[in-house]
């Protein structure tokens, strides 16, 4: 948990109920479509956004403005039906369906990501699962929980006894440096999972499921929620390069804490704009 919030960065009072009552009624949306025809088009080679997407960005849409009017707003379609109030200090960052290629071809693992943040700083996140009715969530000082119960990261001290998670850029032609990063990890850990949910690979990294997550380029959308989760269950986010973790950067870095130094070394190694900070792993 972390112990930096203050009263004038918690959310506001309902924020929170909103937000996961919100994130069940999309799921129910995208599972009650799953499986069904759908209207899948294509935002770029092989990105893609369906039907449910729209539908239930537009239920999240509808259910903030209703409640926040004066809250900024970015969702992942394009909603813009919230009114913001010049310099409001509040935005929320959704992401209505995280995993849209996995649920185009009917693969059961993609989840609704709902983050609050104010000024810049994510202070309330909600990822659901609609397929496993799991419901992530945390308060920035206040823990992270699993249907109500807390969560904590793993206790896992060496890379070699880790299962890590990562995504690849939807442009095949940005995928080397993932690619290289994924090789030499897995001569250093027990796996790698690509599964296609950034917001569940943080989660799960929350849950002590998984025990680090790297991936770039990434959407605010993709990662405020989740890496709230895994602050506030007892781990660490950063960028590639150990700064401060940015929700409207491009990179997220995510681990139960004890694998974070190893991790990024890993990562530097195999990003042309980073230089590895210390010494430690054989070439």
């Amino acid at each position: 948990m972390s112990d930096d919030a203050t009263d004038d960065q918690a959310p506001p009072p309902g924020a929170r109920g909103l937000a996961e009552a919100t994130a069940r009624e999309a799921g129910a949306i995208l599972r009650e479509r799953l499986g069904g025809v759908r209207d899948v088009q294509f935002k770029g080679l092989v990105d893609l956004v369906t039907d449910a997407d729209r539908a239930a960005e537009a239920l999240i849409g509808e259910r903030i403005k209703g409640a926040f009017p004066g809250h900024r707003f970015v969702g992942e379609e394009g909603t813009r039906g919230v009114e913001a109030e010049a310099g409001a200090a509040f935005g929320w960052i959704v992401d209505p369906l995280d995993g849209t290629t996995n649920y185009a071809h009917a693969y059961p693992h993609f989840a609704v990501s709902i983050g609050l943040e104010h000024d810049g700083k994510v202070v309330l996140g909600v990822v659901y699962d609609p397929m496993r009715d799991e419901l992530f969530a945390a308060e920035r000082g206040r823990g992270a929980t699993l249907n109500g119960a807390p969560l904590r990261v793993s206790a896992e001290e060496t890379l070699i006894g880790s299962l890590l998670a990562t995504g690849f850029p939807y442009d095949p032609a940005l995928r080397a440096e993932g690619l290289a990063v994924w090789g030499d990890l897995m001569h250093r850990c027990q796996g790698v999972r690509r599964d296609g949910s950034a917001a569940l690979n943080l989660a799960y990294v929350a849950a002590g499921r998984l025990d680090g997550f790297y991936e770039r380029p990434l959407q605010p959308w993709d990662m405020a929620a989740g890496t709230l989760l895994v602050e506030e269950a007892g781990g660490t986010v950063t960028r590639y390069d150990g700064g401060p973790f940015d929700p409207y950067g491009r990179e997220a870095v995510a681990t139960n804490g004890a694998l974070h130094a190893p991790l990024l070394e890993v990562v530097a190694r195999h990003a042309p704009d980073l230089v590895p900070t210390s010494p430690g792993l054989p070439s």
